[in-house]
């Protein structure tokens, strides 16, 4: 295992060129993609692209907030102190890969944004911890928990069937999520992944001459705060404990009213709001906060400028029926046994071009639920075979990887190979999960 991961390190290093390359290169690929395999012609993939362009903008913003929330958190005083106390139970390079994966998995499964961010969080205080730890496969085990998101309590496909008045509701009805999240087969690949890829992580520690440490000294980030030059109305309020504690204590009730009306409904929102009203209140002023915050927004220039591009290649595989060519050619290989796993293989395909699991549910529902009507086919299963395929392939893609990158101040070839053994192991699990229960 350590030459073949130390071979996969080499190739990505070498080979792997920066996200926005990657989705640069992409974005040429699908438009050769839709040109040769579907009759939409040049000018109108180049509309298709142009129109897409912008339409994650709302989404952009929640993962900039994401990052900066989590950033920003992570530098309050006690958060520290509770992440390097936690941090302080790993006493070797071992323990400290498999501790980052076994918390990465269950905050994952949580909830997705909130695994992502306390992941890479983790595994940065870890670093600052144990010594002679391969950095690079320490962030590579925070993000690999990462898998498990779209098969627990924030999967977004099993929750939105689940919701009244869902856009597939007069095909499929409403399903709970005790068809679907809280399903044998469902819990099986969850809780086999939870023991197998901590397991395989510590597998690939690489030998004590290859290993990658990182100095703890470069990981603390000083928050530098400005004292005001002199004492006026505006520099006491930015200087006011009581500003923020009124602020936090109006965040906390509107949380508070939130779960109570909901139940445990820990969407995006949700997560960004809690981690936001934290930080507030945990840095004690105004000034502190704000300082926390400029530090935070420097780390977020590649999800600023390569979102969009990726909503570009959704418009040109979404409008292109580009999308719908790729999960056909799975269909039609298809019986009622093999309907499942193959449409996982198909969704797995897809979310390279479409990294939303909403805007891949869209893309790929109709054809999947028409083909599972057909089969006879369970339709809780088939959303659930799009969720995992959608979760399955993020191992690969620089998308999801940016926000985890970024706080943890690597290059997406850094992990990513140890990210391919990952996606190997738990596309097996996977497979097994769907296929025999």
């Amino acid at each position: 295992m350590k030459t073949l991961t130390r071979f996969s390190n080499t190739l990505m290093e070498r080979f792997l060129p920066d996200p926005y390359i990657f989705v640069a290169v992409l974005t040429l690929v699908v438009f050769l993609l839709g040109l040769g395999l579907t009759d939409t012609g040049p000018i109108e993939m180049v509309d298709h692209w142009g129109n897409g362009f912008w339409g994650l903008l709302a989404f952009t913003m929640q993962m900039v907030i994401v990052l900066v929330a989590g950033h920003v958190l992570a530098n309050s005083p006690l958060f520290k102190r509770i992440l390097s106390t936690l941090a302080g139970t790993a006493k070797s390079p071992g323990a400290a890969i498999i501790l980052v994966s076994v918390v990465s998995i269950i905050a994952s499964w949580i909830n997705w944004g909130f695994g992502l961010v306390i992941g890479a969080l983790f595994a940065k205080e870890i670093a600052k911890k144990v010594t002679n730890v391969d950095y690079r496969l320490l962030v590579a085990s925070a993000y690999a928990g990462f898998v498990v998101w779209h098969g627990g309590l924030g999967g977004s496909i099993p929750l939105s069937v689940a919701t009244p008045d869902h856009p597939f509701e007069p095909i499929m009805g409403v399903i709970p999520t005790t068809d679907t999240i809280f399903t044998t087969y469902n819990l099986f690949i969850v809780l086999v992944l939870l023991i197998t890829i901590p397991l395989l992580n510590r597998w690939m520690m690489p030998k004590p001459e290859d290993t990658v440490t990182v100095d703890p000294a470069s990981l603390e980030e000083p928050l530098e705060v400005e004292a005001p030059d002199e004492k006026t109305p505006a520099s006491r309020m930015e200087d006011s404990v009581i500003l923020s504690m009124l602020i936090g204590a109006l965040g906390l009730i509107y949380l508070l009213h939130h779960f109570v009306r909901n139940g445990f409904d820990l969407n995006l929102n949700i997560v960004n709001l809690i981690f936001l009203i934290l930080g507030i209140i945990l840095h004690g002023t105004p000034r502190r906060f704000l300082a926390a915050v400029a530090n935070a927004v420097k780390t977020a220039g590649g999800i600023i400028i390569q979102f969009p591009f990726y909503a570009g290649i959704m418009g040109m595989m979404t409008d292109s029926g580009l999308a719908g060519v790729i999960s056909d050619a799975f269909v039609s290989i298809s019986n009622e046994h093999t309907f499942h796993l193959f449409t996982f293989y198909a969704a797995g395909i897809v979310n390279f071009f479409v990294p939303s699991g909403g805007g891949q549910w869209a893309v790929q529902a109709p054809i999947m639920l028409d083909a599972a009507q057909t089969l006879g086919a369970d339709y809780a299963k088939t959303a659930m075979s799009i969720a995992w395929g959608d979760a399955w392939t993020n191992l690969i893609q620089p998308f999801w990887a940016l926000p985890a990158l970024a706080i943890a101040g690597l290059k997406a070839k850094d992990i990513m190979g140890y990210c391919v053994f990952v996606l190997i192991l738990s596309g097996i699990v996977i497979s097994i999960g769907l296929y025999f229960f």
